[in-house]
């Protein structure tokens, strides 16, 4: 080759690392760039209508509120009013706060009520059927945001929702796969779900028909008439009220008008010169987070390489320990006055915990170390990320719990009910390495919330967010979470590339690591496993939703997890 066609061979190369944004050199998904304001959510047609409500004035909390109620409509899986879920609001002067709209247990609930006389749940009752539906919290929990930090009127945040519901919008791909695969086993078993998600003539709605929900329509008007009291009184708490004493449910009309949606403060911890403000108990997220970037601290996780053995190793052993806590400690706090949470998201707790690892050989996790029940929790949740032009940041999560939650459809009323009872310790007592864990702090009692692990975040520096970052999945969701800002923080990725790259899962019991399909390589399974480790191949692991501020130029990213089919960041 001559010296000329080399240095033309030069030149071609040195323009296109000229030209081309350095961003754009490294593999992984894209975010999208905004200046003013952003919402990512796992429905695009939710992302844009809150996006909207920013563009016309609207602040975070509002945006927040019309973001969930359109989530209501256009995903039913986790979007909803008939669940519960958590916000954590970090406002442009560096005010913090956060508000926890978990369902509660029905008065007439008890710690054994799903047991019979072999002491074993009788039918999976405690995840199925309207036995398994706590007291929806979202309705209360998005309208005492609104009281304390909204700025637009009530009425004109739900009306996007209602217009959604009353005129409907395209039948996803998404939602016509799952409604495929559902049919049979639960759409045409209730009465009430068949009409609201299939078409007249029994048959599933294709792809971009238009979908309808008058009933549910009606609901959120009563809601955007009446706010707080147009779900938790009058025809919908009535409607609602008769339907359980119809069909074995136990909430009654006492049950939704005790309901009260709660502000907390929210955990703050710190992770090298970065602030972590996140979720309190009854959500186990934000200790178990904290606890866990205090361990990873003390160890140089950029020099191990991302997601290389040692890395994965580490993370495994962190996991463990913090997992194993959250079993032993946490609950709701109103019935739980005493948890050690200073201690668990101590500095000096970690330290100690950190001299317990050995960096070459896995431990192991002994489930005789607690003889309690810890139930299983469903990884159908759903989170989104928001930031207004003034710098005000909301990181929501809320869920039914299973995906539609009972599958049961609450009679003219059009919204799915929750079964968020299945994440109490239904069997007092018992312990197993399949992961049957279950603690004092979560055993079921009247009026009492269930634990949860939903872990909204948001991550600051210097008193400004740099990161709002979530996600569904169960007890993934806080590994989840912690893999996203670890990406960031540690790995100097783009907030696609951290949404985008591969996650792991432990949770102490059972004894077994998850690495997500086609994310890790043989060789890395391989060095893992030598280091004593037992691991499985599941699908994806959660969906996290989020957005970066970048510090210096103040240009918002937002990525919506690839994960998931009908999600968006919508920017302006």
């Amino acid at each position: 080759m001559s010296k000329q066609n080399l240095k033309f061979i030069f030149f071609i190369v040195l323009s296109a690392f000229i030209i081309i944004p350095p961003s754009w050199l490294h593999s992984g998904a894209q975010p999208i760039y905004a200046r003013k304001g952003m919402v990512v959510s796992t429905s695009m047609i939710a992302s844009e209508i809150g996006r909207d409500i920013l563009k016309s004035g609207g602040n975070a909390i509002d945006a927040a509120i019309a973001t969930a109620f359109a989530m209501a409509v256009t995903y039913p899986a986790a979007g909803n009013i008939g669940g519960g879920g958590f916000i954590i609001y970090y406002d442009k002067n560096g005010n913090v706060t956060a508000f926890d709209f978990r369902e509660k247990a029905p008065l007439a609930a008890n710690a054994k009520m799903y047991l019979g006389e072999d002491g074993k749940i009788r039918d999976n009752s405690n995840r199925r059927g309207l036995l398994a539906t706590g007291v929806p919290g979202t309705v209360a929990g998005l309208y005492l945001a609104h009281q304390r930090l909204g700025k637009k009127p009530w009425a004109e945040l739900v009306e996007p929702a209602v217009k959604l519901a009353r005129d409907g919008f395209g039948f996803t791909w998404s939602l016509h796969n799952l409604s495929k695969s559902w049919i049979k086993s639960y759409f045409k078993q209730y009465p009430t779900t068949a009409k609201k998600m299939l078409k007249k003539n029994g048959e599933i709605y294709q792809p971009h028909e238009i979908w309808r929900q008058p009933d549910l329509a009606e609901t959120l008007k009563r809601i955007q008439k009446q706010g707080h009291d147009g779900f938790y009184k009058g025809k919908t708490a009535t409607l609602l009220a008769k339907f359980m004493r119809e069909n074995g449910g136990i909430i009654t009309e006492e049950d939704l008008a005790k309901y009260q949606a709660k502000e907390r403060k929210p955990l703050h911890g710190t992770y090298r010169d970065y602030d972590i403000y996140s979720m309190c108990p009854p959500s186990s997220g934000g200790t178990i987070l904290i606890e866990m970037l205090n361990i990873l601290e003390g160890y140089n996780l950029k020099e191990m390489g991302h997601n290389s053995a040692q890395y994965l190793h580490i993370l495994t052993e962190v996991m463990r320990r913090a997992y194993a806590d959250r079993a032993l400690y946490l609950g709701d706090p109103d019935f739980n006055p005493d948890m050690p949470i200073t201690k668990l998201i101590s500095k000096d707790y970690a330290a100690s915990l950190r001299k317990t690892i050995d960096m070459a050989v896995a431990s192991k996790s002994d489930p005789t170390l607690f003889n309690d029940a810890y139930a299983h929790e469903s990884e159908e949740t759903t989170h989104f990320s928001v930031i207004d032009s003034e710098g005000n940041a909301v990181s929501m999560t809320y869920t039914l719990e299973a995906g539609y939650g009972t599958k049961i459809v609450a009679e003219g009323l059009g919204f799915f009910l929750n079964n968020e009872m299945g994440d109490f310790n239904a069997i007092p007592g018992l312990t197993n390495d399949k992961g049957t864990i279950g603690t004092p702090p979560n055993q079921i009692a009247s009026q009492k919330r269930m634990l949860s692990s939903m872990t909204p975040t948001i991550v600051t520096r210097n008193g400004k967010p740099v990161l709002i970052t979530g996600s569904p999945g169960g007890r993934t969701i806080i590994n989840t979470t912690l893999q996203v800002i670890l990406n960031v923080i540690d790995h100097d990725m783009n907030v696609g590339q951290a949404v985008e790259a591969g996650r792991i899962h432990h949770q102490w019991l059972p004894d077994t690591t998850y690495f997500e399909l086609f994310k890790f390589s043989p060789d890395t399974q391989r060095l893992y496993q030598e280091m004593s480790h037992e691991f499985r191949i599941r699908a994806s692991q959660g969906s996290a939703m989020s957005i970066f501020i970048d510090p210096e130029t103040g240009i918002i990213a937002g990525a919506a997890d690839p994960r998931s089919p009908d999600s968006g960041a919508a920017g302006y």
